[in-house]
């Protein structure tokens, strides 16, 4: 790669990085989510279009896609369990990168032939998955697609590679707090029920708290299910 074209494409990733930083809501995932593919399609060399695959309990969804050719092929990937993207997820190489460089064409037709198949049928030829993460229940990988075959060369390769490792970063900062929202949420609604109850019965903050375990334990639902119940009821009761 000659100097000046590594210079421009530095500078265009970081670029891209403070444009996610500054713009991103980090407690919305979504949004998080499409400022990643948006950043990336208008970085990483050759990409027209992309989007994000997710699973979770080995279900695959498509997440953000730029248009709804991109959405169906994600969903193929998923049906088919096959495909670069379930390759990133499943089984990457060091790098974290799945280069598809023309669908139409042996190694990749061969490599991924029903999915290579139906990909080409829809304009794609070229496409490059990167994992976004590694470990745990939710894994996730960028996808990029390109109507030209060979578009994505190792320039984009090395591109997209460092682009994954940021949007990795902000992902996991968007999923934690989605998850830290949801703890809170799930703590207030446990203290209203349990002030419901100290002021209904006389008892202490110990003693409503037990109350609700075993209200938990006998009904078969979850602590905050109980907790949202009995507020939502309470709510409901009229005043004396």
């Amino acid at each position: 790669m000659r100097p000046d074209k590594s210079d421009e494409l530095v500078i265009a990733l970081r670029n891209a990085g403070r444009d996610l930083v500054a713009r991103r809501s980090i407690s919305d995932l979504e949004q998080t989510l499409a400022e990643i593919v948006t950043s990336a399609v208008d970085t990483v060399p050759g990409a027209d279009a992309g989007g994000i695959s997710m699973t979770e309990n080995g279900h695959v969804t498509s997440r953000v896609p730029t248009d709804e050719g991109v959405n169906k092929l994600d969903q193929l990937q998923s049906e088919l369990h096959e495909g670069p993207c379930i390759t990133a997820v499943e089984d990457p190489p060091d790098d974290g990168v799945v280069l598809a460089r023309d669908l139409a064409e042996p190694p990749d037709s061969d490599r991924w032939p029903r999915f290579a198949l139906r990909a080409a049928d829809t304009g794609y030829r070229a496409l490059m998955s990167t994992q976004l993460t590694t470990d745990g229940p939710l894994r996730a990988a960028l996808n990029l697609y390109s109507r030209t075959p060979g578009a994505f060369d190792d320039a984009a390769r090395t591109v997209a590679g460092l682009f994954g490792v940021q949007a990795a970063l902000l992902l996991y900062g968007a999923t934690n707090s989605s998850q830290l929202s949801q703890a809170l949420a799930t703590r207030d609604v446990i203290g209203q029920a349990k002030g419901i109850l100290m002021e209904r019965f006389g008892i202490d903050d110990e003693r409503a708290f037990q109350m609700l375990v075993r209200s938990s334990q006998d009904t078969n639902l979850k602590l905050v299910d109980v907790a949202r119940w009995l507020t939502t009821s309470e709510k409901g009761r009229p005043r004396a």
